[in-house]
């Protein structure tokens, strides 16, 4: 298993994990977005086979997470869930109750559309629009014209992925960290989604998870 790669801004501390996440060491925070739990169960409902050992391995590498960085809490930055409740997010609760002492926050995403008494079940804190922490923002999806100076932000939303070229016209794509000077956009933690693909600039960063690796592509 590859160790965490180091990842420095504003003078902050941030250990990229090819699991998906990213941990802010001076504060403690384990850093994911669009896990979209219960999207398998969406799929299953609507009559297509998904297996549901995708959302239990998501659940266990979330956990496995937590407990490898002894991360105090944890901040999603949007599109924790997929859509409405399902047997899954049922599972969810009792994980939950099983992990009582992991401090949750959730910065809203568009496909976060539980009622708000779901998330005072599941002992989630939510937080609209924007999440700070020192001189760090926290949002779904990162627009230029209304993000704050002097501040750097991370975001989620567009599941970034990045195209690889090999021999002749051969390619792959894969999840990527994307970091520019001012926002960085996380790979989606869970594994059951898309990708759009970004076209980095010079002085851009770019971290592929390939085979259970990181790598840098800057």
């Amino acid at each position: 298993m590859q160790a965490p790669q180091l990842f420095n801004i504003k003078n902050n501390h941030f250990w990229l994990s090819h699991h998906r996440c990213a941990f802010w060491e001076e504060q403690k925070i384990l850093i994911l977005s669009d896990c979209h739990f219960g999207k398998t169960g969406h799929f299953r409902k609507s009559g297509i086979p998904v297996p549901q050992n995708l959302f239990q391995e998501d659940l266990q590498r979330l956990l496995h997470q937590m407990q490898f960085f002894n991360a105090l809490t944890l901040i999603v930055v949007g599109d924790m869930f997929h859509s409405e409740a399902n047997k899954e997010l049922d599972l969810f609760i009792r994980w939950r109750k099983d992990h009582a002492n992991l401090n949750f926050k959730l910065v809203v995403g568009n496909h976060d559309i539980l009622q708000e008494d779901w998330y005072v079940k599941a002992d989630i804190e939510i937080i609209r629009g924007e999440w700070e922490q020192e001189d760090f923002s926290f949002i779904h999806d990162f627009n230029p014209i209304t993000a704050k100076p002097n501040r750097y932000y991370f975001s989620g939303h567009i599941h970034p992925g990045i195209r690889i070229s090999g021999i002749g016209r051969q390619s792959l794509a894969f999840p990527c960290f994307y970091f520019t000077p001012k926002f960085a956009v996380l790979p989606a933690f869970g594994k059951f989604t898309g990708l759009a693909m970004v076209n980095p600039r010079e002085g851009e960063n770019v971290f592929a998870i390939v085979n259970n690796q990181l790598l840098s592509l800057s």
